[in-house]
């Protein structure tokens, strides 16, 4: 049998044939995600809801801040796609425009919080000692503070710095439930073969973590930031409709979801379409977080993927 295969390799080398080049990890995992259908579907529809969010406010007539007297509370029509608020307002450039930010707002707050979470807890659980000491004193600090009162008390303060300073805040009081999980898994993957062998090879410790203990558990990490993603979009409608998340006259899906709740019933557009692509937005970015984590680790896939 082997002299078979070497003479077939023999005859297609001598036929000019290219080799046979083995596939990265980055391209079995993008393999896995596509061949997943639900979070092809996922990604599909965030890559919509980006175009909607970004490319609405050049095709919509009307600017979000404008204000139309003369139709006020006015159903959808060919004037206002979304129809109109209380104050003639055009709800189709209101909801795109919030949509943008809520996109931008909750996918950095995720972003930041993850990479913060991950880095913290691996560096506390694979260093031990005086470092796990300092780091878990901090996150247990954070850990007592009312997160909330305290960005509710802060955020008024930092309107200057826009709404960027708005998601420092809420990624710096995000992580540290998920530091103190990735602590404890680096904790048992620091004691696995392959990190022994990596460390008597003489391999520094921040490229062990890097390319060792982060990946074997960037499954939990992606199901963590999808999660944080919705939390952030969540905390900011709460903290927005208390008047200390974004500011008028700006807006987000937060802003408008609490200013329309009331007129759910009555004048159901005013609120469905933010609320809808709320909805929308969170399952969307679910389907993708569950097709990532299928994708890189293979024994967590659910039945009927395929690898």
């Amino acid at each position: 049998m082997t002299a078979v295969i070497e003479t077939a390799a023999a005859d297609a080398a001598g036929q000019g044939a290219e080799p046979i080049r083995p596939v990265g990890r980055a391209g079995v995992v993008l393999r896995r995600f596509v061949r997943n259908r639900g979070a092809l579907a996922g990604g599909v529809v965030l890559l919509l809801l980006f175009l909607l969010a970004f490319v609405g406010p050049l095709v919509s007539p009307w600017d979000y801040a404008h204000i139309d007297y003369s139709a006020l509370r006015e159903g959808p029509s060919a004037d206002h796609w979304w129809g109109t608020n209380r104050i003639g307002q055009d709800v189709f450039a209101q909801t795109v425009r919030g949509l943008q930010k809520s996109l931008v707002i909750g996918l950095l707050v995720a972003l930041f919080s993850t990479v913060l979470a991950s880095l913290v807890g691996a560096c506390a659980g694979y260093f031990g000692g005086w470092t796990d000491r300092v780091l878990m004193f901090f996150v247990d600090l954070l850990l007592v503070f009312p997160s909330f009162l305290i960005i509710a008390i802060v955020s008024p303060r930092l309107r200057g710095g826009g709404w960027f300073a708005f998601v420092a805040l809420l990624a710096v009081f995000g992580w540290m439930i998920t530091a103190r999980v990735v602590r404890s898994m680096t904790l048992s993957l620091k004691e696995r073969e392959f990190v022994r062998a990596a460390r008597y090879m003489g391999v520094g410790p921040f490229r062990i973590i890097w390319r060792h203990v982060v990946p074997n558990i960037a499954s939990f990490l992606i199901i963590d930031a999808t999660i944080a993603v919705g939390g952030a979009v969540m905390s900011e409608t709460a903290l927005s409709y208390f008047g200390f998340g974004v500011q008028a006259p700006d807006v987000s899906l937060g802003t408008l979801i609490a200013s329309t709740t009331g007129a759910a019933v009555t004048y159901p557009w005013m609120f469905f379409f933010a609320a809808g692509l709320l909805i929308v937005f969170v399952l969307a970015v679910n389907l993708v977080g569950d097709g990532l984590r299928d994708a890189i680790d293979p024994t967590s896939r659910r039945k009927g993927t395929t690898s």
